[in-house]
C-alpha cells in the first residue's frame, strides 16, 4: 500500500495513556498491540510483557521513564497511542507529549483508587483539553473496591475540572494483564472470559475526535521530541497540526514567528506498531518524524515556507531540587570511565537539556562543576545512572531545594505525600512526620488493617524521608507525592543522621580491618576493595563519625592459639544505589560515581582539613547566635 493511498483513507485518533505509577498503563498497551495483530504470531514480542518499556532502566525499575508512542489499527482507523510516565519526577515527559493527543485513557487501580500522580496527570490532561475515558483497571484483585473508587474519582474530577464539559467522561472496566475490557462491571470476573479489548477501542472511536482534518491548510507541526538515527541524523517528532507534507518538499524552522532556517524534508516516518516506517507523505493529525533539520530544539515549529507561523511553545513546571555535578576528583579518578573531563560532562548535560524539559543546568563560574535542577531525587538519580552506564565519572553533592521570592517573601516547594501503611506503624509514621513539620491533611482507614495518611510537607523536610520510613517500617511503607506549589518558608529541624565510618588509610580493604569496623557500624564495602583516606566505608552505630583503618592486617606472630585458624565472619555489606546515596549523604559529603562502582566520601579527604573546616563552620555559626 503506497504512502499516499495509506493516509488518504485512514481516520486517525491520538490518545495518551495516563495513570499513577503501577496502575497498569504499559501492560494495557501491550495487550492493545497484541490484540490488534500488530505483531506476527511468531514474533518474540507476542511472548513478552512491558514491551513499551524498552529502556534498560525502565525494565530494571519497572516504571516508565520516557514517553513513547506506538500505533494500532482498528476498523480502518489508525490509533496513535502515547505511553506516559506515572511518576511525578518525570512530569516534564508528560507535559512534553500531551499536546500530541486529543484524548486520554485515565487508568485507576480498582483497589488503590486515585493517588497523587493520578491527580497530577489528570490535571495536565484537563489543561490540554483532552477528552477523558476512565478505565477502572485490575477489577480482578481480591481487594478491589470498584464502587468506592468510582466515587473517589468523581470527587477528583470535581476538584480539578474548570469546565463542566470535563465532567462528561466515559467509564470502562478492565483487567489489562489479561487483555479484557467491559462496558459494564461484570458481577463475577472469570479468567475463562475471552480476551477482548474491543470495548476500549470502540469507545475511543466514539468519543475521541478524528484528527485527520484540515489537510487543505498549510503544513504546520510542533516539535515535541527529538531522536537520532545513525543514517539520517537528527529527527524531529511531533503531531501534524494541519496540512500535508511530502518527502522532498521545502520546510522552515520557526520560533516566535521568525524563520530560523530553510531545509528540505529528506525523509518522512510514521509509526506502525513499535516500528518507525518510512513513507512518502504524512497528513494532518498523524504523529510523525522528519529528517533534514540538523539543529533544532523541542518547542519549535516546522512549517511550509509560505506559512511561517509558530504554534504555542510547550510549558513545563519549574524544578524543585538541585545538585552539583562535576568531574571525579577522588584518588581513584580516571580508572573506570571513558569520559572524565568537565568539557565532556558539559557536552552531555547540554544534550540532555535538549530533550529532558524538566531539567535546568547552570555552569559554575569559579569551578568546573554544574548545578543541575530537576523535579525530584529520582529524576536526578536516573540522569546520573544513565551517564554512569555511558562511561562517565562524576562527583555529586547532596540535593538541595530551590527557593523563590514571591512578593518579597521567600518561598519553598511543598508536596502532598500519601502514605499507605499497616496500622501497627501509624505511631512511627506520625512521629516522623511531626518531627519534619508535616501537616496532616487526611487519614483514611479500612478493614484490612491498613491506613492511608495524607500530609502536606515542604520538599526540604521531605529529603531523606523515604529511606528513614523504609527502615522504621521494615520496608513495608508505600509513598507517593504530588507537587503542590511554592509557599512561605517554614521552620526546619536539622535531622540527625548516624555518623559514618571513615577510612584513615589508602589501600585494599582486609577482613581483619573490616571485622573491627563492623563492630562500630554497618559496612558499605567488603574485602579486597580499593579504599582511600576520607572514603566512607559504612554507617556508624551512633551519631558520631568514626575514623578507622579498614586496610589493617592481622599482626603476624610465632604464637599459635586454638582459635587462630577460625575464619573471620563478615556481614555482607550494604550497597547503596544512586537514589539511596542521594538520600543518605550530608552536606560535607559527596557521591563518587564511576561505570563500575558507587562510593561515598567526605568533601575533604584529610582528617586535618576536616577539623579545620569544622572549626570554621562553628565559628561562622557563632557569629549569628
Amino acid at each position: 500500500m503506497s504512502g499516499v493511498f495509506f493516509v488518504s483513507l485512514m481516520q486517525i485518533r491520538n490518545i495518551a495513556i495516563i495513570a499513577h505509577v503501577d496502575h497498569g498503563k504499559t501492560t494495557l498497551v501491550d495487550a492493545m498491540l497484541k490484540q490488534t495483530h500488530t505483531f506476527r504470531d511468531n514474533q518474540k514480542e507476542m511472548g513478552e510483557s512491558l514491551i513499551m518499556d524498552s529502556n534498560d532502566l525502565e525494565k530494571e525499575k519497572g516504571i516508565t521513564i520516557l514517553s513513547k508512542n506506538t500505533s494500532v489499527y482498528y476498523k480502518n482507523t489508525k490509533i496513535n497511542i502515547i505511553d506516559t510516565p506515572g511518576h511525578a519526577d518525570f512530569g516534564g515527559e508528560v507535559e512534553r507529549v500531551l499536546n500530541m493527543a486529543s484524548g486520554a485513557l485515565l487508568l485507576i487501580d480498582a483497589s488503590e483508587g486515585p493517588l497523587p500522580q493520578t491527580k497530577f496527570v489528570l490535571r495536565k490532561a484537563m489543561q490540554n483539553n483532552l477528552k477523558i475515558i476512565l478505565v477502572i483497571n485490575k477489577i480482578d484483585k481480591k481487594d478491589a473496591r470498584v464502587k468506592e473508587v468510582i466515587r473517589e474519582t468523581e470527587n477528583l474530577f470535581l476538584d480539578i475540572a474548570s469546565q463542566d464539559s470535563a465532567l462528561n467522561y466515559s467509564t470502562i472496566y478492565a483487567v489489562g494483564r489479561d487483555g479484557k475490557a467491559f462496558t459494564n462491571l461484570p458481577e463475577i470476573y472469570s479468567t475463562n472470559l475471552k480476551a477482548d479489548l474491543a470495548p476500549i477501542f470502540d469507545i475511543i472511536l466514539k468519543v475521541i475526535q478524528d484528527v485527520s482534518k484540515n489537510t487543505d491548510k498549510p503544513f504546520q507541526m510542533l516539535v515535541s521530541t527529538l531522536d537520532y538515527d545513525n543514517y539520517v541524523g537528527r529527527l524531529c517528532i511531533g503531531k501534524v497540526n494541519q496540512g500535508v507534507l511530502k518527502r522532498g518538499e521545502s520546510i522552515v524552522l520557526v520560533e516566535a514567528n521568525k524563520i530560523l532556517g530553510k531545509y528540505i524534508c529528506q525523509k518522512l516516518y510514521t509509526s506502525v506498531g513499535l516500528e518507525r516506517k518510512e513513507t512518502e507523505e504524512v497528513t494532518c493529525g498523524d504523529i510523525i518524524a522528519i529528517a533534514g533539520i540538523p539543529d533544532l530544539t523541542i518547542g519549535q515549529t516546522v512549517t511550509t515556507p509560505s506559512y511561517p507561523v509558530s504554534l504555542p511553545k510547550i510549558t513545563t513546571e519549574d524544578p524543585t531540587i538541585k545538585i552539583t555535578i562535576g568531574p571525579n576528583t577522588s584518588p581513584l579518578s580516571g580508572r573506570d570511565g571513558k569520559f572524565v573531563s568537565s568539557a565532556q560532562i558539559k557536552s552531555r548535560l547540554l544534550r540532555e537539556k535538549d530533550t529532558n524539559l524538566g531539567l535546568r543546568i547552570e555552569e559554575g563560574v569559579q569551578n568546573a562543576n554544574f548545578t543541575v535542577a530537576g523535579r525530584g531525587e529520582l529524576h536526578l538519580a536516573i540522569l546520573l545512572e544513565t551517564m554512569r552506564r555511558e562511561g562517565f565519572e562524576l562527583e555529586v553533592s547532596k540535593p538541595q531545594v530551590i527557593y523563590k521570592m514571591v512578593n518579597g517573601i521567600k518561598n519553598e516547594p511543598f508536596e502532598e505525600i500519601t502514605i499507605d501503611i499497616d496500622n501497627k506503624f501509624i505511631g512511627v509514621i506520625t512521629e516522623e512526620m511531626g518531627i519534619r513539620k508535616a501537616e496532616m491533611v487526611n487519614m483514611i482507614g479500612d478493614i484490612k488493617n491498613t491506613t492511608r495518611l495524607v500530609f502536606k510537607i515542604s520538599s526540604r523536610n521531605l529529603l531523606g524521608l523515604r529511606g528513614s520510613l523504609l527502615t522504621k517500617t521494615k520496608g513495608t511503607v508505600l509513598l507517593s507525592t504530588y507537587f503542590l506549589g511554592y509557599f512561605p518558608v517554614i521552620s526546619y529541624k536539622e535531622l540527625k543522621r548516624n555518623g559514618v565510618l571513615i577510612a584513615t588509610h589508602s589501600g585494599m580493604s582486609l577482613s581483619f580491618g573490616l571485622e573491627n569496623a563492623q563492630k562500630r557500624g554497618i559496612l558499605f564495602i567488603g574485602p579486597s576493595e580499593e579504599v582511600y583516606e576520607g572514603m566512607i566505608t559504612g554507617v556508624s552505630n551512633n551519631d558520631l563519625d568514626v575514623e578507622i583503618n579498614v586496610c589493617k592486617a592481622k599482626k603476624q606472630t610465632n604464637v599459635r592459639s586454638e582459635t587462630a585458624d577460625i575464619a573471620i565472619q563478615l556481614t555482607p555489606p550494604t550497597k547503596l544505589d544512586i537514589e539511596q546515596a542521594l538520600d543518605f549523604i550530608n552536606e560535607d559529603e559527596l557521591i563518587e560515581i564511576t561505570p563500575k562502582i558507587i562510593r561515598l566520601r567526605k568533601k575533604y579527604l584529610s582528617a586535618t582539613k576536616r577539623k579545620v573546616m569544622d572549626r570554621k563552620t562553628v565559628s561562622h555559626a557563632n557569629q549569628y547566635v
